[in-house]
């Protein structure tokens, strides 16, 4: 199977540069994988496409405002670090700009100088290994001085930083939103819960590699990032018990369904579980557990576009995309969203 079997064409002013105004205001596009067929709702009316004994998993990953901006020392030039993954020690691996000046032994600064920083290494990948110095809590620093890691395609600047947060985030710790969830308020899955649906949460701590493309010419060849990702007790027996009652299992974003179809057993059963994952779902998957999908649009040839037609079809997840260009749906990070049953 080839990459550009999952190409489409996408203008450019229908990928959303800034959040709507209303978070369940939102375009609902729905998909039945069965016969192909399509709708056209609104996110608020996602309790009417529910029914009782299904349940909800959510991914309540919280974003870390990983992107600082800061000064080169000495001399002063502007520097800017993106946090990726907590080594420990307070070593960070980071993505830098600009690169060239930025080699083993280079300091920072950032902020009002609360935050001050070294490069103690180069990674073969280009990467960079950065202790930072500090006094308190670096997670409170980061609070202040940080801003969200917004994907390459969004160029406007953010206004409320919690747009780009899920309303209930929670564990901090990933380089971006699990997008799918950005369309839920708080009285949205009150309403949810109160029509007899459970609602279950998973973490996975959401990693940059999201947004790598796929470069291989063969689907198969393209080698997947890893992800931290943690089932609780709770979530595992709520899982369970709607699968025992014929309810059906409907997950908030890929990163919830790589979560459940990285630790579901060959029978769907599912046990808490806590550990690193690098699953890889394209069309010939089977999922063991998922039985429906709250996703958004995805980008061309990635492999969030390859899990959404491994669920629903090639030819009918394809198809959707050209409907929603041609109705003007928005897409990716903040754009409008897919309900797949």
């Amino acid at each position: 199977m080839k990459t550009s079997d999952f190409y489409y064409d996408l203008p450019q002013e229908l990928i959303a540069q800034t959040p709507m105004k209303r978070r369940d205001g939102s375009r609902l596009m729905t998909l039945d994988r069965r016969t192909g067929e399509t709708g056209h709702r609104r996110f608020h009316d996602l309790p009417s496409l529910l029914r009782p004994g299904d349940c909800l998993i959510m991914n309540d990953s919280r974003v870390l405002p990983a992107r600082l901006l800061g000064r080169r020392l000495p001399g002063g030039g502007a520097c800017e670090v993106l946090l990726l993954t907590d080594r420990g020690d307070n070593v960070w691996e980071c993505l830098v700009r600009p690169g060239r000046k930025l080699r083993a032994g280079a300091r920072m600064t950032f902020g009002d100088g609360s935050l001050a920083a070294e490069v103690v290494k180069e990674e073969a990948d280009g990467n960079r290994l950065i202790r930072f110095e500090y006094e308190g809590i670096f997670l409170e620093i980061l609070e202040r001085l940080g801003k969200m890691p917004l994907p390459p395609y969004i160029k406007e600047e953010l206004q409320d930083q919690e747009r780009y947060q899920t309303v209930y985030s929670k564990v901090l710790g990933s380089a971006a939103a699990p997008t799918a969830g950005l369309h839920f308020t708080k009285p949205l899955l009150e309403e949810i819960a109160a029509g007899g649906v459970g609602l279950g949460y998973v973490t996975l701590h959401v990693g940059l590699g999201t947004f790598r493309p796929v470069k291989e010419e063969s689907v198969e060849d393209h080698e997947m990032h890893s992800e931290f990702c943690t089932i609780p007790p709770e979530t595992a027996e709520l899982i369970n018990r709607t699968k025992a009652d014929g309810g059906r299992v409907i997950c908030v974003g890929t990163t919830s369904c790589r979560t459940l179809e990285s630790w579901a057993g060959e029978d769907g059963h599912m046990e808490p579980r806590s550990g690193w994952t690098n699953i890889y779902l394209y069309p010939g998957c089977r999922f063991k557990v998922m039985d429906g999908l709250v996703t958004n649009f995805h980008l061309p040839e990635s492999t969030l576009i390859m899990l959404v037609s491994a669920f629903a079809g090639r030819e009918a997840v394809l198809n959707a995309y050209r409907e929603a260009v041609k109705e003007r749906y928005r897409f990716f990070s903040f754009g409008d969203a897919m309900f797949i049953l």
